[in-house]
């Protein structure tokens, strides 16, 4: 591909960034209204339900996450103030600490999840036409490819 980005191309740049903050204050939104949460301690608690033991080490949480080790201690303090989550310090190393999802967490997880799967569908997916999924999905692969070395 040539080095110089066309106007289309930039053009599309532009509407990968729109459409992406428009669908992601979309379903913040209905998150914090539905459940009294944010999108941010949603991906938390996904990221949660799905590793091992429902734990993560807290820099895996927030490389996961794209936040600063920082950003995610305020924001796992936060979550456990609502008592979502809890901290675990590692018996082998004192220096890893782990975040682990709480019952109450898998219950508002459990309670989201419906409502934020029909906004995605709602702001998202129902936008879908044939073939759309599949070039994507290869386009998206692309680019994490070439952005992780791979």
């Amino acid at each position: 591909m040539a080095s110089q980005s066309s106007q289309e191309q930039i053009s599309v740049w532009r509407s990968f960034l729109e459409v992406h903050s428009a669908v992601i204050k979309a379903l913040e939104k209905e998150l914090i209204e539905d459940q009294s949460f944010s999108l941010t301690w949603y991906d938390v608690l996904t990221h949660l339900s799905e590793a091992s033991g429902a734990r993560m080490q807290h820099q895996a949480l927030a490389e996961s996450l794209l936040l600063s080790r920082s950003g995610v201690t305020r924001l796992v303090d936060r979550m456990a103030e609502a008592g979502l989550v809890c901290r675990e310090s590692s018996p082998e190393d004192r220096r890893v600490s782990y975040v682990v999802m709480t019952q109450p967490g898998r219950d508002a997880l459990d309670r989201a999840s419906p409502g934020h799967m029909h906004g995605i569908a709602q702001h998202f997916v129902r936008y879908l036409e044939a073939g759309d999924v599949a070039l994507l999905q290869g386009f998206f692969s692309r680019v994490l490819d070439g952005e992780s070395g791979g």
